[in-house]
């Protein structure tokens, strides 16, 4: 992790020579959002000093926007020799993750190696998790070795803020991106929101920038339209691994045919049922939209933010509940609630009404894995996307009380190694203690009867997490046999 004072660290990268054609649409379009970007007024606030509790949000910590001329100049080597920073270089993005528990951990950490990536590649990234599970120190610990950011550029950092919320908030975990986006409007050139379990890359990031800013100017002064009633989509994608079959070596040949799957989108014909073509005169002859526009995530420049916010009508900046059937307020109209802060409420005709647009060329830029390669095995069950339900097999396992055989307990995992490490090599606390740059947890939780209803185990856990965190942080980042001890 790093800090503002030096310690955050990285270089240029080298870039391979694209073509003329790619540099000449990427460039062009980038200024366009440049110029954009640049016409907030930057301006630098110092990280506030740790003082002895759960207080020093590394989000305190922003650095100044980077100047259109220094930009330019960045960009102008990127269009000559090939070599030089990546588009990401120099830019802020701020990301927020909706992670409820320890469930989909394992996605989790691929997650945030993909948002460690952009680091890598110049930008500077801090990410958010809301979760109602206070993590371990071990836990900590473990993942502070990970996401120090390899960049040694002043314009290249990462840091990784988990903000604690009460289980009690349940499905609405994913309502709370939406007041920190605007709370840091003007702190960021990119908002990316997010489930856990999506892998979004460096290049999804930079197709987007450049699709967004090439959109604009195909758009440019048309009547009666602005650029900030579209925005670039994503699709989710995963593996179609014969669902009967454990690979292994000697089963290795199932896999031949497994591809990509785009598992939301299995009405036909596929053109116009599932996909259709931009209904824009600029825009039809290159950009589709998928007709079930969920995503599990949108990205957003800063200037879309606050069109979207002033819209009439969508007011994307209030935080809202989804859509409910008509005297059935309990029962949604538009999907979960989820679907409707990541995609409904953004792309619903009859709620913001943004057209989701994906280049047709750059499709496979845009497309992101969805980690759990699970919802595939949905398509053609009963009751689920193109199911029949006469005849259709049933989905198994469907009352989360099956147990299921462990993988072998000789496997090395990560943490085992890394507390046999610690114990072998410690880590001296210095004094006075070093000053603490890693993962920050906040405590974010309301103390309401919502939270008073979780049990005194919970309470006493997120204490005693809270309590051990302060201290890890107070010793400069150094762990004590009992944290290695509650390793999650």
């Amino acid at each position: 992790m790093h800090s503002n004072d030096g310690r955050r660290r990285s270089s240029k990268t080298k870039h391979k020579k694209t073509s003329a054609t790619a540099i000449r649409h990427g460039i062009t379009a980038l200024f366009a959002f440049l110029i954009g970007c640049a016409s907030t007024a930057s301006f630098i606030l110092a990280r506030a000093s740790y003082e002895g509790a759960v207080v020093a949000r590394p989000l305190d910590a922003l650095r100044p926007i980077p100047e259109l001329k220094r930009r330019q100049q960045q960009m102008e080597e990127v269009a000559g020799e090939g070599s030089g920073p990546t588009i990401l270089g120099g830019m802020r993005i701020l990301v927020a993750l909706a992670s409820y528990d320890f469930l989909q951990f394992y996605a989790l950490e691929e997650v945030l190696d993909g948002y460690l990536d952009m680091c890598a590649a110049g930008a500077t990234v801090d990410v958010v998790v809301h979760t109602s599970q206070p993590w371990s120190v071990a836990l900590i610990d473990l993942l502070n070795t990970r996401f120090d950011c390899p960049n040694p550029s002043p314009d290249a950092g990462f840091s990784l803020t988990v903000s604690l919320r009460s289980p009690s908030v349940r499905l609405n975990l994913v309502d709370f991106h939406r007041g920190l986006f605007y709370d840091r409007l003007d702190d960021y050139d990119l908002f990316i929101y997010s489930e856990d379990d999506i892998r979004v890359a460096p290049k999804t990031a930079a197709a987007y920038l450049v699709e967004t800013a090439r959109v604009q100017q195909l758009i440019g002064d048309s009547i009666g339209t602005k650029s900030s009633e579209f925005n670039v989509g994503i699709v989710r994608y995963e593996y179609n691994f014969p669902p009967d079959v454990t690979i292994t070596d000697k089963t290795r040949a199932a896999v031949l045919n497994t591809t990509r799957v785009y598992w939301e989108h299995a009405w036909r014909p596929t053109i116009p049922k599932s996909v259709d073509f931009v209904p824009h005169s600029a825009l039809s002859a290159d950009y589709i939209h998928m007709q079930n526009h969920h995503q599990g995530m949108y990205l957003a420049t800063r200037d879309l933010l606050k069109a979207w916010r002033d819209k009439p009508g969508c007011n994307f900046d209030v935080v809202r509940q989804r859509p409910s059937a008509k005297n059935k307020p309990g029962q949604p109209s538009e999907g979960t609630q989820r679907v409707w802060m990541s995609s409904q409420m953004l792309h619903g005709k009859r709620h913001c009404n943004v057209q989701q647009v994906i280049p047709i060329d750059h499709l496979g830029q845009l497309s992101v894995l969805h980690i759990p390669n699970k919802n595939y095995r949905r398509v053609g069950k009963k009751g689920r996307i193109g199911g029949n339900k006469d005849g259709a097999e049933e989905n198994e396992f469907g009352d989360g009380k099956e147990q299921f055989a462990a993988a072998d307990s000789s496997l090395l995992s990560a943490m085992n190694l890394h507390l046999d490490m610690r114990r072998l090599r410690p880590v001296a606390v210095e004094m006075p203690p070093e000053k603490y740059t890693g993962i920050y947890m906040v405590d974010d939780i309301k103390r309401d009867r919502g939270f008073m209803r979780q049990g005194a185990d919970y309470r006493d856990l997120v204490d005693r997490r809270l309590e051990a965190f302060q201290s890890y942080v107070a010793r400069g980042g150094v762990m004590v046999e009992s944290d290695m001890i509650d390793e999650r």
